[in-house]
């Protein structure tokens, strides 16, 4: 299996995103979480993807709006 750039968009507050990042942590991934909630660096990332709401994976060069476990592995299998 490929080892895939994962970068996580997320916010403090939103369980979505809380349940990506357990799933990432359980699963030994390495990720970069940008937090849009506090960083306008993030925020300005997320923009320029066109995304409206969190979270958003970018894994490798694909994207996964939202979060579900069977579509990040076939993303990341790809």
């Amino acid at each position: 299996m490929a080892n895939k750039r994962i970068v996580l968009y997320s916010t403090a507050n939103c369980p979505h995103c809380q349940r990506a990042k357990a799933f990432l942590k359980r699963e030994g991934l390495t990720f970069r979480e940008m937090d849009v909630g506090r960083s306008a660096r993030a925020r300005k990332a997320m923009e320029r993807l066109g995304a409206r709401g969190v979270p958003v994976l970018l894994i490798g060069d694909a994207r996964l709006d939202g979060f579900d476990e069977r579509r990040f592995w076939r993303l990341y299998r790809a």
